[in-house]
């Protein structure tokens, strides 16, 4: 007779080394997350008021250098520089979860990788569907497809709820699977008029990089220049500059050597994550998220079949991509759901997800070069992440009494050495009674 496998808790206790690395990179983005608010809100502020021709000619005016084609307006420095310094750490991210995180083994990566997959179909096939019944364009089908992690963790931070480490790592994971979307769809679909001089002169720098780590060179007088010679040499590519970003991050070591306090990728990204989610990203925002708010704006969102498919996308299709994902994926990979949670928490975190401010500004862009038609597809990115949050906050601050008592129990450390106690006592994942 078959002894029957056991079935694996979903959203369970992490490991300890685990949990100490979300951590890190949560706490980082949480405060880059509220830094971002205050960006976005800026720019909207700024863009709406009698100063507004200001905030234009700033966002327009050119600076770089012409011959080495980098002649670029402030707004695609943002966009096209600093937004590599965000996918550089993406890339770290990604690769980490690839080689010690969530996603090293099959049985753990298929939760996330699923629900993401179904977070990402299911907004585009909404975006679809809509704009072909109301006979608008395909173009911006991939707009709502992103989850904004950083802005999603700001607002946890506002509301004040204590989520579970597990849930945030989900989100933190499925934020990650997201951006390697995200990556891949705008090398793909966003890219024309290739030169491949300059595709190939990227090519050799990245292989130039990777043979700098696998021969164990240090020092960041070698990386930083030929970093910004790739970044340099994909932007003249044709490709998204960011591009080169997320491949860097890639290339980095990960595993340490018996001689090293830390790998490669830790200390990159311990030194760049914070100029990343603080600054680099705000300053995106403060260029992208100016958008006019007038009553004729507003009605665009609702009236134009193209804003109207990306906030349906955002603040439907999400939801139910990531609901639904999560819920086949248990199902069928033999695993139950924590009986601390309930299907309702799957929900709420589902419903956060819904917030994609800064890789659907950055598509949006690029899907729709009219300024115009950009301008309404950024004001829905808007309006659909905030009635996210919004939904979120509300459907989550339910829960927050027993997201308190988790927490709580997570962190209890009685005997202070520094671990929690719950991972000393093998009480596992079940550590308070059934409060559903």
């Amino acid at each position: 007779m078959t002894q029957e496998r056991p079935r694996r808790a979903v959203f369970g206790l992490l490991p300890w080394p685990e949990r100490q690395a979300i951590a890190e990179a949560l706490r980082t983005e949480t405060v880059g997350g509220l830094v971002l608010l205050a960006a976005a809100v800026v720019a909207l502020v700024w863009a709406n008021s009698p100063w507004s021709g200001a905030y234009e000619s700033v966002r327009d005016f050119h600076l770089g250098i012409p011959a080495l084609g980098l002649d670029l307006s402030v707004g695609h420095w943002t966009a096209d520089g600093l937004l590599a310094v965000f996918f550089l750490v993406a890339g770290i991210e990604l690769k980490r979860e690839f080689v010690v995180g969530e996603l090293r083994t099959p049985a753990t990566a298929a939760l996330p990788v699923v629900a993401a997959l179904c977070g990402m179909a299911v907004p585009a096939a909404l975006y679809t569907l809509t704009v072909t019944a109301g006979g608008g364009s395909t173009d911006g089908w991939a707009v709502p497809m992103a989850t904004d992690i950083a802005f999603a963790l700001a607002v946890l931070a506002v509301i004040s709820t204590h989520l579970p480490s597990a849930l945030r790592a989900f989100l933190l994971t499925l934020a990650v699977v997201d951006d390697l979307g995200a990556i891949l769809i705008i090398a793909v679909f966003f890219t024309s008029g290739l030169n491949f001089w300059a595709l190939g002169g990227a090519f050799a720098g990245l292989v130039l990089f990777h043979a700098l780590q696998r021969f164990r060179v240090r020092g960041w007088w070698w990386y930083v220049p030929l970093g910004i010679a790739i970044w340099a040499l994909t932007y003249n590519s044709g490709i998204h500059a960011t591009v080169a970003g997320v491949a860097m991050g890639l290339i980095l070591r990960t595993t340490r050597d018996k001689d090293e306090k830390t790998s490669p990728a830790a200390r990159v990204s311990h030194l760049v994550h914070p100029f990343s989610a603080g600054v680099a990203v705000p300053l995106f925002a403060l260029f992208a998220a100016g958008v006019g708010v007038s009553g004729e704006a507003l009605r665009h969102v609702f009236t134009d079949v193209e804003p109207l498919a990306v906030l349906i996308g955002l603040v439907v299709g999400k939801v139910l991509g990531i609901f639904l994902g999560t819920y086949l994926a248990a199902r069928f990979t033999r695993a139950e759901l924590n009986p601390d949670l309930a299907w309702a928490d799957v929900f709420g975190l589902a419903t956060l997800a819904g917030i994609g401010f800064t890789v659907a500004l950055l598509i949006g862009e690029l899907a729709f070069p009219d300024p115009a038609r950009a301008e309404h597809v950024k004001a829905a990115v808007l309006i659909g992440s905030l009635t996210a949050a919004a939904l979120a906050a509300l459907l989550l601050r339910r829960r927050n009494r027993l997201y308190k008592q988790l927490y709580e129990a997570e962190n209890r450390d009685d005997d202070h050495d520094g671990i929690p106690d719950i991972y000393q006592t093998g009480t596992g994942s079940h550590v308070l009674p059934d409060h559903r």
